[in-house]
């Protein structure tokens, strides 16, 4: 499976969305990645709706979102209204997350799920065969720019060998402090998918920063 960068919106400049949109698109990214939190789930609060309705607008780019909030079936049609391609959940913040795979995958093509670094992977374990794509988070979810969590090397690993198990085609997504080392870390533990905002906005030329993730 190809290798692919997810561009996080958290790490760009937010009054000059389009452009920035673009510029990762010509560096190689190949996704947008939206980030959700509504303060409960996580201590923060992010994007919302209007502002992903104005990011479809202006991007042909697939717009991956990873919903950090609390009863995430409530705002799937809303999100996928909005212009999600891909719309990714917290098993631990879902009371039935086989229902809200289900209702993912009424409005859109591919359904992700997440654990945090603290949640054991036998939580997702159920789940592996129902979606399209696994997220494991490499930092605590609420804020970007944080550290990379060296522990959840191991659980990637375990979510690869999992997903080797299913048989499908699902992808393996990181996302926390992804930068070229720590990308190597994940790409070697079987991740292919790979989030990553303050390290590609912020450097002189993203599209070498691209390369250092996906190579």
């Amino acid at each position: 499976m190809e290798n692919i960068v997810s561009a996080s919106v958290l790490g760009c400049d937010l009054a000059r969305l389009g452009d920035e949109a673009d510029r990762a698109a010509r560096a190689g990214a190949k996704w947008l990645h939206f980030d959700v939190m509504d303060g409960m789930f996580v201590n923060n609060i992010s994007l919302g709706v209007p502002l992903l309705s104005s990011v479809r607008k202006c991007t042909q780019m697939y717009v991956d979102t990873h919903l950090m909030i609390c009863d995430p079936i409530r705002y799937i049609d809303a999100f996928a209204d909005a212009g999600s391609d891909n719309i990714t959940f917290h098993v631990e913040a879902a009371d039935d997350p086989a229902a809200v795979i289900d209702k993912i995958h009424s409005r859109v093509s591919s359904a992700g799920i997440s654990v945090k670094p603290g949640t054991p992977v036998s939580e997702i374990e159920p789940y592996i065969s129902s979606v399209e794509l696994v997220l494991v988070m490499t930092v605590e979810p609420g804020f970007g720019g944080q550290g990379f969590i060296e522990e959840t090397v191991s659980k990637i690993k375990q979510c690869r060998e999992l997903i080797d198990r299913s048989g499908k085609n699902v992808r393996l997504e990181v996302d926390g402090g992804i930068n070229a080392e720590t990308a190597r870390l994940c790409r070697q533990a079987g991740a292919d998918t790979f989030v990553s905002g303050t390290y590609l906005f912020n450097a002189d030329d993203m599209a070498v920063a691209v390369k250092t993730i996906i190579d």
